[in-house]
């Protein structure tokens, strides 16, 4: 089985992601805002988001180890995106990452919350350009990330097909507790 991450990696390969803007809504450790910068290269901007500090600090250090220059940092919750980008963004990212749950290797009762994350799903929407794509992997193995993975998957279903293409992908039949891949692309 191909890991989650792998997956979000190989389909953002897919668009042409070279000098745009991105946004890693869940920074976390910060290996998908290192992705993301290499893929938009020194003449794209990546937005990484976390609620918290440690996250940030965790993503800049690996991105500055590995070079790249290209990446804002914001310490903030992935729900008010509106407010801590730029207001000339919305219908202009190309691409925008999501990995719910909690920060790996680091206090688990910090988790990602169904009223924050939808919220953020619906201003992600927004900032997306057409042909533009939002991945979230919805972990679902921690208290309430079950609830939150099947309300992101109601969220995006009721999301109007005339402005946007939803799929869940899947590798494997779905095991308790395993994480749920969900992509949507702006028409």
């Amino acid at each position: 089985m191909i890991p989650l991450t792998k997956q979000v990696h190989e389909l953002l390969c897919k668009a042409d992601l070279v000098g745009e803007t991105v946004i890693d809504a869940t920074a976390g450790n910060g290996h998908d805002t290192l992705f993301l910068s290499r893929c938009v290269g020194p003449s794209g901007t990546v937005y990484a988001i976390d609620i918290q500090q440690i996250a940030i600090d965790q993503t800049k250090s690996r991105l500055v180890d590995a070079g790249c220059i290209n990446v804002v940092y914001l310490v903030g919750s992935h729900a008010e995106m509106l407010s801590l980008l730029p207001g000339n963004l919305t219908g202009k990212v190309a691409a925008i990452t999501f990995n719910l749950g909690y920060l790996p290797g680091s206090d688990k009762t910090i988790t990602t919350q169904t009223g924050t994350t939808l919220k953020a799903i619906e201003a992600a929407t927004e900032l997306l350009k057409p042909g533009g794509i939002l991945s979230i992997v919805a972990y679902t193995g921690h208290p309430g990330g079950k609830e939150e993975a099947d309300s992101v998957e109601e969220f995006v279903n009721q999301l109007p097909p005339s402005d946007f293409i939803f799929r869940e992908e899947t590798t494997t039949a779905p095991i308790n507790n395993s994480p749920r891949f969900f992509v949507i692309q702006k028409k």
